[in-house]
């Protein structure tokens, strides 16, 4: 499906370059908090876009500004809280003739390694498992900022953006126009140091 990134891929862009101020530590993505976003848009005929979001996911990171080859990202994503804002098309894009949500129920990432490309840039690589199929990935990632914030936990935020290839998650766009066969994937995450 993605053209070789992953959902999480953004996940480590935490880990891009070393900040004087941070210090090795574990993240919690800040779901809670609506400061995490999984989105999605793919082209509808060649005419448009269709825009989604899936609204339910978990992960963590480890960055280790000391051993940026140390950081980690994990996350898992359920496949069924797919939103494009349109309940019928939703309940199309998660039946068997594409995501199959009733037997794929979730969508994983886990990284593998981080090359720094730049200052606060780099190039997450990582598994992707996605409609049963498991590809290895990789993600350009930027480091937003990090720092204190105003209720006194420590946060670190990025991004994230990549084209999948839906056909290499066996997912099979032949009946549809080529526009159509890529998805472009973009993640925005904040994480609490834990």
């Amino acid at each position: 499906m993605f053209k070789k990134t992953a959902f999480a891929s953004a996940i480590a862009a935490v880990a891009l370059v070393p900040l004087s101020q941070a210090q090795a530590a574990d993240y919690q993505i800040d779901t809670e908090g609506q400061h995490a976003f999984v989105q999605f848009k793919i082209s509808h005929l060649g005419f448009s876009y269709i825009l989604g979001s899936f609204e339910e996911f978990d992960g963590q990171f480890a960055y280790d500004p000391e051993d940026l080859d140390a950081s980690s990202a994990e996350i898992e994503v359920q496949v069924d809280s797919l939103t494009s804002n349109h309940a019928e098309r939703d309940r199309h894009i998660l039946s068997e003739d594409f995501l199959n949500a009733g037997e794929f129920p979730t969508a994983t990432f886990s990284s593998t390694g981080f090359e720094s490309t730049g200052e606060n840039e780099g190039v997450l690589t990582g598994d992707l498992t996605l409609h049963g199929e498991t590809q290895e990935i990789e993600m350009p990632v930027t480091l937003m900022g990090e720092g204190d914030d105003p209720w006194g936990n420590y946060r670190a935020g990025f991004e994230g953006s990549t084209t999948l290839t839906l056909s290499d998650y066996g997912i099979d766009m032949s009946d549809f126009p080529e526009s159509m066969h890529e998805l472009e994937l973009y993640v925005t995450f904040e994480g609490i140091r834990q």
